[in-house]
Parts: structure tokens; C-alpha cells; sequence
């Protein structure tokens, strides 16, 4: 599946993917390339039944590409890096740019807000650090 997908644009089944439903803290890479994409504190249930985040993690980490597959007209989202096909972005999210990126999970490796420093993701340890002594 996660070679359907990055490689030929496949889709996976909605609601029967790996984080559709991941509640957990922590980043979204890409499978390819360990290029991070998205983070768990923009992520939300948009009800489609795939990963869905308000924006990238870092905006140059992702691109963007007229889709015109199935009859319709569409906005694919790929990987900067490995140029793998990730999803598409869709205008009818919440927030003040109302995007909805609709990510394969396929097309996804979750790093754990835990696993952050041993993995090599340290620099994104701080987007989940919170102040309780305030």
C-alpha cells in the first residue's frame, strides 16, 4: 500500500488506514524520505476518514499539483524531498486559511513526542512543550 500510494497516487480506504484516528502527540514524516510534513497539534478529525491537518509543518516541506484524475479537479499534495504522492488540499478546513490537507497514512511514518530526540527529530520537541508551573 504505501508504495501504491507514494509512487503510483494511489489512495488507501478511508476510515481502515494506520492514523486516521491517531489522538497521540507527536510528528507525521514521510515514508520515503524521513522528510517531516505535518504535526499533531494541527491535526483534527475532519470526518473523512483519512489524517487531516490544517497546514504543513513547515511550508517548504510539501507542493502542490493540479490534479485532474477521476473527472474531477483536484489540488495533490506531494513531498518536497522524495516526491511522494501524500493527498490532496481541499478549501473546507477550519482555521483562519480553511484548508483541509487529506494525507494518505500510507504515505506517513508517526514519530511520538518521546521519540523526537532519539529518532533525530529534536527541533520539534519544543511544539509540544507546555509551562505548568504558570
Amino acid at each position: 500500500m504505501q508504495y501504491e500510494v507514494t509512487q503510483k497516487n494511489s489512495t488507501e480506504p478511508p476510515f481502515n488506514n494506520e492514523y486516521w484516528d491517531n489522538k497521540k502527540e507527536g510528528i507525521y514524516v514521510d515514508i520515503v524520505s524521513g522528510e517531516p510534513l505535518f504535526s499533531s497539534t494541527d491535526k483534527y478529525d475532519s470526518g473523512c476518514g483519512w489524517p487531516s491537518f490544517t497546514k504543513p509543518l513547515k511550508p517548504e516541506s510539501t507542493k502542490e499539483e493540479s490534479d485532474r484524475t477521476l473527472g474531477m479537479v483536484r489540488t495533490e499534495v506531494r513531498s518536497k524531498e522524495a516526491d511522494s504522492h501524500l493527498g490532496h488540499v481541499f478549501n473546507d478546513g477550519p482555521g483562519p486559511e480553511g484548508l483541509r490537507y487529506c494525507i494518505n497514512s500510507a504515505a506517513l511514518r508517526f514519530i511520538p513526542k518521546e521519540d523526537l530526540e532519539s529518532e533525530g527529530y529534536g527541533q520539534f520537541v519544543g511544539l509540544f512543550s507546555r509551562d505548568v508551573s504558570r
